[in-house]
């Protein structure tokens, strides 16, 4: 059973390859969505997995790579699947925020 969770990452998240470090751990657990900055400094993720890989996939989130220090982890899980097929670093700003 897969899960959908919308992820925010506050403290200091941006610049430090926040992005591209999600993504790969993200590929190696098989968890498919997005990971993008917002302008706020955050960083926002939705991802789609089985509970036991989201539940690493979030342990992650709350260490994050070695030059970040990441302050506070907001999860809200929503019951609508996305269909994601892989995992994508999204530019700030072209989508907008949700």
């Amino acid at each position: 059973m897969k899960k959908h969770l919308k992820i925010r990452i506050s403290g200091k998240v941006q610049g430090v390859w926040f992005r591209d470090s999600t993504k790969a751990v993200a590929n190696q657990l098989g968890i498919t969505g997005f990971v993008r900055n917002e302008p706020d400094g955050t960083v926002y993720i939705e991802a789609e997995g089985t509970s036991s890989d989201m539940s690493q996939f979030l342990a992650w989130c709350h260490e994050g790579p070695e030059r970040a220090k990441v302050e506070r982890v907001e999860t809200e899980e929503s019951g609508q699947l996305q269909g994601f097929t892989d995992f994508v670093v999204r530019k700030k700003g072209i989508f907008g925020s949700k």
